[in-house]
């Protein structure tokens, strides 16, 4: 019946140009719409009689069984009629399927997108019940499309079928009461113009026709309201009396379809009027029954589609043809060829990628002529959207009909009518004030968050810019030097805050430039007179900050908290460029010269590239170079701070003519004027001299100023006079580029980077350069020779001292000529243990480095303290430490003595220490002291450590852990060899019996200070003047108790106990300890998070000893 379509569009195409080259020979036959029959005749097409071309069934489950068999013959296969499920879109499951028809699915979505749009959340979903499942492949790619659609939920409430036939009124009925108890908004899909009249019949009768209700019809076949007859879908010819009212009815209804716009009106005409003539005539010859009966019938829905699906496939071919006609054997082609869009009687026609038709759909509804009219236009993409255009300025104009009032999904008083609202006052008046509480708490609530956030804000901002921020004392000058070179200073005069690293000598003159140490580092800085700052200002430090290049010096921060203000940048050991140039050192060869420059104009090009995008200060003093002779750019960024109060006028030899005629401001300088210095510079570099030879020349500062900005055909420039020296022509020729007097004509620091690179001299690489230059200084290897013996000479002391602190002198002689150090024992010594009490909670109040600098000034003052009485460090862990006398070196009895005096000095100078960042805190030491005979030995080889081993460690040990803060805890041992040796020197008192962990009952004792009676002068401590003050201090009304009063279990007035001390026990060396100080720890640290703590603070340590 739809076969004379075919025909017509084969005319249509040669009227319009298309296929004259080729003639059609069809084969027609059926499917039935029925799965096994549409295998059969996909067979007997694809594999029988290789046809080049398929026009598939209209249907989609033998179309289903084709494009699967398309796939395996590759012939292509073309789709019309009821093929609009989404399945059919899979490019990758059909290759060589194309489809006129647009797919449900992407209707699905723009239903969605309109239920958005309208507000409509409630919907049902009805279908008429079809053979060929049509309507319910539609409504169920809807339903797919509602529940895929994440920015909009829709509720579907009801989703039903509607009884075939005319008989069955009383299950529609039952259907459409359901439907009304439940929504308004409801979604039908109908195939047929006789079931659709139906409809507008059942829903007339059941008052489904008010304002509240709106019925959406969906389809895809280009119809809208009017039937395959081109009449509406109410009309019937003769009257059966429901015409009007169905009218009436057709107002409540939406349709969303494809486009029924066809521009060639007349010719739509002549296909509705010849199609069903045309099934007869060649090539389609159609002779059955139905054929020849078809002229008195009108076509079917589905004939225009088959009309443009041949369509499309003629101009596909006509396109390959006139390319190529061999790619006509070559079916991929042939597929990708009809992604095309054109006119057809279906609305516009457009093929994606995927081959199937990108819907255009249309919205329509009746105006008040009760025509046909488009109210909003929806494009479906690739990408799951869906693009609206509407047809309206006011969306009135769309409910004309509903009295201009959009319908609502669930009408105002309720889907039963009962449920109308109430009044304002008595729904909501008894929740007004609760409400206006909740509001108040609400609003207080978010000015608090809003101040809360305002303030953390502030804090973060305050925190970046204390980064770029550096106080004015943090900035010291370093110690200026007599005229032998020595320090004013005298190194008996006070400890320096500056350590003898950085002690460093500058052999070259910083004219633009003051010398700092910030932490101990030395560091360049330029003046600025102080000025106000804005917040664009603090945001262009914090980027400054964050320049990394090789060629551009490093800024470190600002001082601003001072008179005038200070730029902090890193420091470049040989000076600037300048300097260098101006003492005349710069007598290097061309290639160095040549490194120089493009240095310079690598960092340049960072800069232009940067967030600055101008230098707007380059000049040979503000190019430093370190001390591997890499050139840097320095003083960038700081355009609105003024340099100095008077700027010298031979900063403008530097300047572009532009920036010297006008009066330019930092960020209205343009990148070509960098451009120029940069080629000033470049010819310092080259001439080693000065800008402009000053020093040789008879002109003035003025006088050449002048003269650059008169300008002229041939301005003024530097000579470049190379002395003798061979440089690349193409060189010179690039510095004049870059100085040219007009701007535009300077090239840019990419192009010069890149010219650079080009020019780069055949010399070899780095290493052979420098080989050469070697070579040139062998006359003086002798001199050289002895300087570096004698600096070997001196580290290797260094290393000596080094390897002397980290063992015992007699024992590093042995090891470094490679003896075996057996392990010694020693019959008495006295083994010294302190720990720093609290030390957990105080280091939690500091950061790792903070903590690491407390050890370091507490334990180097500690060494210094323990030089001076002889007494051997053993090691430090974290906050312990570990001391011995009597080995190595034995000396007698003298070994408790020595001890006692290093507690008390430990005691004395720890109650003076104040913590810089925590001044409020003391450090308090628990002091553990034991006598007694051990073993000492080197254990290691990679990293060799004298270590003691032996029970005296382990109770020296325990009277550290079981004694008290700012106490000094000797055992029995101990006390009895005081006593013996030295006895009335030292106040001391027992302690009592003591429960000690794998010892039992100890007596112990504490000592608490000299005996200055019985002491007389022989006391060699140094912190007796400290001690006396602070003794004086505390007999002050206003002092604080002494640091050491009595224990509850000592009495001052009780005479001491003397015992017999029990037998030291012999060195043992089942039980060994290769680092008591670990031992002792992992006895007295029992939280996990202590631990983890502790660990840290011993590799620091270990990494600072080397």
């Amino acid at each position: 019946m739809s076969g004379g379509a075919i025909n017509l569009a084969i005319q249509k195409l040669r009227d319009d140009g298309f296929i004259s080259a080729f003639d059609f020979e069809i084969n027609v036959n059926y499917t039935e719409c029925d799965r096994s029959l549409g295998a059969a005749v996909g067979m007997d097409f694809m594999r029988n009689r290789k046809m080049d071309v398929v026009i598939g069934a209209p249907c989609q489950d033998p179309m289903e069984i084709m494009a699967t068999m398309a796939t395996y013959y590759q012939t292509p296969l073309l789709a019309w009629g009821l093929v609009t499920d989404s399945k059919f879109t899979d490019a990758d499951r059909y290759p060589y399927l194309t489809n006129i028809m647009a797919n449900s699915l992407s209707l699905g979505f723009s239903l969605v997108k309109l239920l958005e749009m309208m507000d409509w959340d409630r919907v049902a979903l009805i279908y008429e019940q079809s053979a060929q499942d049509y309507p319910l492949s539609i409504i169920n790619d809807v339903e797919t499309a509602i529940n895929e659609y994440d920015s909009y939920s829709v509720n579907v409430v009801v989703k039903q079928a509607l009884p075939s036939g005319t008989t069955n009124d009383a299950q529609y009925i039952s259907v459409l009461n359901r439907i009304k108890a439940r929504c308004r908004i409801i979604i039908f899909v109908i195939q047929t113009a006789t079931p659709r009249r139906r409809y507008l019949r059942m829903i007339s009768e059941q008052d489904m026709v008010s304002e509240e209700y709106v019925h959406i019809l969906l389809g895809l076949r280009s119809i809208g309201f009017v039937s395959s007859g081109m009449s509406p879908v109410w009309d019937v010819s003769p009257d059966d009396g429901w015409n009007e009212r169905l009218k009436i009815a057709a107002t409540r209804m939406l349709v969303m379809d494809l486009s029924t716009d066809v521009p060639d009106i007349n010719y739509l005409n002549t296909f509705t009027a010849q199609c069903g003539a045309q099934v007869v005539n060649p090539p389609v010859n159609c002779q059955t029954a139905a054929c020849l009966n078809a002229s008195t019938s009108p076509p079917s829905a589905f004939a225009r589609s088959l009309h443009d699906v041949f369509y499309l496939y003629g101009l596909a071919i006509t396109n390959i043809y006139n390319q190529n006609p061999a790619n006509l054997e070559n079916s991929q082609m042939i597929n990708e060829a009809m992604q095309l869009s054109f006119q057809g009687l279906t609305g516009e026609v457009s093929i994606n990628a995927n081959n199937t038709r990108v819907p255009k759909l249309m919205l329509y509804a009746l105006n008040e002529k009760y025509d046909q009219a488009s109210y909003m236009n929806l494009t479906y993409s690739l990408d799951g959207g869906a693009s609206v255009a509407l047809g309206y300025t006011n969306e009135a104009s769309l409910w004309y009909w509903y009295n201009g009032h959009r319908p609502l999904s669930v009408p105002v008083c309720g889907f039963s009518g009962t449920d109308c609202p109430q009044s304002f006052v008595d729904q909501y008046g008894a929740l007004v004030f609760s409400i206006a509480g909740v509001l108040a708490l609400a609003l207080l609530f978010l000015i608090t968050c809003f101040f809360y956030v305002l303030r953390q804000k502030k804090l973060e901002r305050d925190r970046i810019d204390a980064e770029w921020q550096i106080p004015l004392v943090k900035l010291q000058k370093p110690p200026k030097r007599t005229k032998d070179g020595l320090s004013k200073r005298s190194l008996q005069s006070g400890p320096s805050n500056i350590t003898d690293t950085s002690k460093m000598t500058f052999d070259n003159t910083f004219s633009n430039y003051s010398i700092y140490y910030l932490d101990k580092d030395p560091v360049l800085s330029t003046a600025h007179p102080a000025s106000n700052l804005f917040r664009s200002d603090y945001d262009t430090f914090v980027k400054l900050r964050k320049l990394e290049h090789e060629n551009v010096n490093k800024f470190i921060g600002m001082s601003i908290d001072g008179a005038e203000y200070l730029s902090v940048w890193k420091m470049c050991m040989r000076g600037s460029l300048q300097d260098i140039i101006g003492q005349g050192n710069f007598s290097i060869d061309p290639f160095f010269m040549f490194c120089v420059i493009r240095d310079m104009a690598e960092g340049l090009k960072y800069l232009h590239n940067s967030f600055l995008h101008v230098h707007a200060n380059l000049r040979s003093g503000t190019v430093l170079v370190n001390e591997s002779w890499q050139a840097k750019l320095t003083d960038y960024g700081l355009g609105n701070l003024a340099e100095e109060k008077k700027p010298m006028k031979r900063r403008q030899l530097w300047m572009a003519p532009e920036v010297i005629r006008g009066t330019l401001l930092p960020h209205q300088i343009e990148k070509s004027a960098d451009i120029y210095s940069l080629a000033i510079i470049a010819s310092e570099v080259l001439t080693r001299k000065e800008a402009w030879n000053m020093s040789e020349r008879k002109d003035t500062v003025d006088e050449i100023v002048y003269r650059i900005k008169k300008g002229g055909p041939n301005p003024p420039r530097p000579d470049l006079d190379m002395d003798g020296v061979e440089i690349n022509h193409n060189l010179l020729i690039l510095i004049r580029d870059c100085w040219n007097e007009d701007p535009l004509d300077r090239p840019s620091a990419d192009v010069i980077c890149n010219l650079l690179k080009n020019m780069m001299p055949k010399k070899g690489n780095l290493m052979d350069h420098v080989f050469n230059i070697l070579e040139d200084y062998t006359t003086n290897l002798e001199v050289e020779v002895e300087d570096r013996t004698k600096e070997l000479t001196a580290e290797k002391k260094k290393a000596d001292v080094l390897l002397g602190r980290m063992l015992p002198k007699q024992v590093a002689e042995r090891l470094k000529q490679g003896q075996t150090v057996e392990p010694e024992g020693f019959d008495s010594v006295t083994v010294f243990f302190s720990d720093v009490v609290k030390f957990t909670q105080l280091a939690a109040k500091c950061s790792p480095f903070q903590v690491v600098n407390l050890l370091n000034d507490l334990y180097s003052n500690f060494d210094a303290i323990i030089e001076e009485h002889g007494v051997y460090k053993v090691e430090s862990i974290g906050d312990g430490y570990l001391c011995v006398s009597g080995l190595p070196s034995r000396n007698g009895n003298a070994h408790i003595k020595q001890i006692v005096e290093l507690s008390l000095d430990f005691m004395a100078y720890c109650k003076a220490f104040k913590i810089p960042h925590l001044p409020r805190e003391k450090v308090e030491l628990r002091v553990g002291v034991n006598s007694g005979p051990c073993v000492a030995g080197v254990v290691g080889l990679s990293m060799p450590r004298y270590c003691l081993f032996g029970d005296t460690v382990n109770t020296a040990s325990r009277m550290e852990s079981n004694g008290k803060a700012s106490h000094i805890h000797l055992s029995a041992a101990s006390y009895t060899l005081l006593m013996k040796h030295y006895p009335n020197q030292y106040n001391t008192a027992s302690r009592g019996d003591v429960i000690i962990k794998g010892k039992g009952v100890m007596e112990t004792f504490w000592v608490f200070d000299r005996n200055n009676q019985f002491m007389g002068s022989s006391s060699n401590s140094g912190y007796d003047k400290e001690k006396k003050k602070s003794n004086d201090s505390d007999s002050s009304p206003d002092s604080t108790p002494p640091s050491t009063p009595p224990m509850q279990d000592v009495k001052p007035d009780s005479p001491v106990r003397h015992r017999k001390p029990p037998i030291p026990s012999s060195p043992t060396f089942s039980k060994r300890s290769v680092s008591p100080i670990v031992e002792a720890k992992s006895r007295d640290i029992h939280n996990e998070e202590t631990e983890a703590l502790y660990r840290q603070f011993r590799r620091q340590e270990t990494l600072a000893l080397i």
